[in-house]
């Protein structure tokens, strides 16, 4: 498909990771029909100051690519006309960029709520300073219908973001979300940094992520500057990956069961996650592993305590987490909540390319480690683990198996980590190197949500002029909207947290 799709398009010869195409108008429409007809999936999509470009993937051939079309005039045609997932990362676009996406079927901000101190920030030389209109929600219309608003702010200890529910007594019969509220500028932070500088940035764009976005800044930046780090950093690096997927399923597992009125599960998987926790900290230094992968490899070695701390915490797992799902398996009100609540269905999950246990939960056998696999993954495979339900329930279990197959693969990989230094020192590298001005990288890694993306482009002094970082979470709120339908409101936090998507790391 990529090959009829492309022919001879000439590649961008300085973009690595995998192969960037120069897009025309007619090969960008070929885009939007591939992905309409599932040919192909949408992996991110982002601006530019003077282009457009996505990163696609091609599940007949596992094959990634990208394509870049340039902006003509400040408009560049929409794919969401043809594949409805490109519709908010091309509102997007306008937000950032202010270039008009033609054929856009729903043209209303999305990050801009109308508080910035200029219009389209990362616009080469912008100064607009015009209102943003006033957000215009969809109406309730039909006999019987009626509107809750819920949110941005929320009881707790939660991050803003706003739902309006359409429902008819108590059954939801649709919900629209509103995010943004918790936009920082990342992309814009990171523009003219050095790449150490920048580093701690990207690693703060998601803090439950903090491993994930590391690991995707870090080996996109590898790519571009062709550096091969050492092969104990890759091993340490996935251990973090492994262990921070445990931490937040075992926290995601206590929540869902809480909001399903089953108290007594979270508190015991809160243990369990404090304990994941402290044995991070002993390994690594930080209880989130934060700044601890770094472009060039790992900031910190593995210490024969900090090995067993680790291995410590896998036996534990492996003696009392089973104790726990069989508390979950057996509680017959616990399973009326979460069995055939908040339904995604298969179609969907395919057409959103649904990243992660979302995903998987449905059917969709796509994990990067094992489909796309990066070191070590691709020498210590670990097993990919799906459901074909798509409801509240099968989230929850797919997530119980994965914390088994992490635990397994973590023993594994200790046992064969392999000697020597964990670290390339870039910096002096860089500052001797000229051969990589004006280069590119991308990267895809595995988070515990799901895939990933990073890309990168290089300018003069090795400074960062673009750097993009897309969450899973971007797929996943749209079909969070389609679950709740025939829902009632009561099991919205419930089907809510079995998403458990991110709202800093979507609004970045």
């Amino acid at each position: 498909m990529l090959q009829a799709l492309f022919g001879d398009r000439p590649v961008v010869a300085n973009h690595h990771g995998w192969p960037l195409l120069a897009a025309d108008v007619a090969t960008w429409r070929g885009v939007g029909e591939a992905l309409r007809e599932g040919k192909l999936e949408l992996l991110g999509l982002w601006g530019d100051t003077d282009a457009v470009q996505c990163a696609l993937h091609e599940p007949s051939t596992r094959r990634l690519l990208s394509a870049r079309l340039p902006v003509s005039a400040g408009k560049a045609p929409s794919l969401a006309q043809f594949h409805a997932p490109a519709s908010r990362l091309e509102r997007s676009i306008t937000d950032l960029f202010g270039i008009e996406i033609v054929g856009l079927p729903d043209a209303r901000p999305w990050l801009d709520h109308g508080h910035w101190p200029r219009r389209w920030p990362l616009a080469t030389g912008s100064d607009a300073t015009a209102a943003v209109a006033a957000y215009e929600f969809l109406p309730a219309v039909g006999p019987h219908l009626h509107q809750v608003p819920v949110g941005p702010v929320h009881a707790g200890v939660i991050e803003p973001g706003h739902f309006r529910f359409t429902a008819s007594g108590e059954t939801i019969v649709r919900l629209e979300e509103r995010l943004g509220y918790t936009h920082r500028g990342i992309e814009w932070l990171l523009r003219g940094k050095s790449v150490t500088d920048a580093a701690p940035i990207a690693a703060r764009a998601c803090g439950d992520s903090t491993v994930s976005y590391s690991l995707a800044f870090a080996r996109a930046v590898e790519a571009a500057l062709g550096i091969q780090i050492p092969p104990r950093a890759h091993w340490l690096r996935a251990t973090m990956a492994e262990l921070e997927r445990i931490a937040n399923h075992l926290g995601d597992i206590g929540g869902i069961c809480n909001d399903a009125a089953f108290a007594m599960l979270h508190a015991e998987c809160g243990i369990l996650r404090e304990y994941t926790l402290r044995a991070c900290a002993l390994a690594f230094g930080h209880r989130l592993m934060m700044d601890r992968v770094v472009p060039g490899g790992v900031a910190v070695d593995l210490q024969p305590a900090g090995l067993a701390a680790i291995l410590a915490l896998t036996r534990q797992l492996q003696r009392q987490f089973p104790e726990l799902v069989e508390l979950y398996e057996n509680t017959a009100s616990l399973q009326d909540r979460t069995v055939g609540s908040g339904g995604v269905p298969a179609h969907l999950a395919m057409q959103f390319a649904a990243p992660g246990y979302v995903g998987r939960a449905c059917g969709r056998a796509f994990d990067t480690r094992a489909c796309l696999p990066y070191p070590p993954y691709d020498v210590a495979p670990i097993e990919l683990v799906t459901r074909s339900e798509g409801d509240v329930d099968a989230r929850v279990r797919v997530r119980i198996l994965e914390i088994e197959r992490s635990c397994a693969w973590l023993e594994a990989a200790l046992a064969a980590l392999p000697s020597g230094p964990v670290r390339v020192p870039i910096d002096a590298e860089l500052k001797a190197d000229t051969s990589h001005a004006n280069t590119q990288g991308a990267a895809l890694v595995e988070g515990f949500r799901g895939d990933i993306l990073a890309a990168v482009r290089l300018g003069p002094g090795h400074r960062l002029e673009r750097c993009h970082l897309r969450d899973p979470s971007w797929f996943l709120w749209p079909l969070l909207e389609a679950a709740i339908e025939g829902n009632i409101i009561a099991d919205f936090p419930m089907c809510n947290k079995s998403f458990n998507c991110a709202y800093s790391g979507h609004d970045l």
